[in-house]
């Protein structure tokens, strides 16, 4: 008596492949840290005046040994 394997009505679909798995959870974990990023104020504020110089008034620049000069 051999016996025949039974093959179901429907077919499954394929399974996810590796690398998408693998690269949803980097994209995640990455998500995951900009958040507790910017909920922890861990990267310091942001803003136009971050990369302003801090201390001296605009339009004035300190010149080494000189006082200063105004523009």
């Amino acid at each position: 008596m051999s016996q025949t394997p039974v093959k179901p009505d429907r077919e499954s679909p394929p399974s996810t492949p590796r690398w998408v798995k693998v690269l949803a959870i980097i994209a995640l974990i990455v998500v995951l840290l900009i958040i507790i990023a910017l909920v922890t104020d861990l990267g310091g504020p942001h803003g136009p005046g971050r990369h302003m110089p801090s201390g001296e008034p605009a339009g004035y620049i300190a010149a080494i040994g000189h006082g200063g000069q105004q523009l």
